[in-house]
């Protein structure tokens, strides 16, 4: 996907995956991809392992090309 390796923080790669959602068709298949962005982000605000944090952004971008090819 465009930009993705511009990601480099949450908040960034937050901001990158709501942008991807905005290109899924709207209604029902989108509302799931933006709550499950908001879940994965509640359930990871505490980590602070600067390794793990970018463990975390490459499979979510991994999983964000996944999602937009299909």
């Amino acid at each position: 996907l465009p930009q993705a390796e511009r990601v480099r923080s949450a908040v960034q790669l937050y901001r990158y995956l709501l942008r991807c959602c905005e290109r899924l068709p709207e209604g029902s298949v989108r509302q799931h991809y933006r709550h499950a962005i908001r879940q994965s982000f509640k359930v990871h605000a505490d980590e602070d392992d600067p390794e793990r944090i970018q463990q975390i952004i490459k499979r979510a971008i991994e999983d964000a090309d996944w999602v937009m090819n299909k």
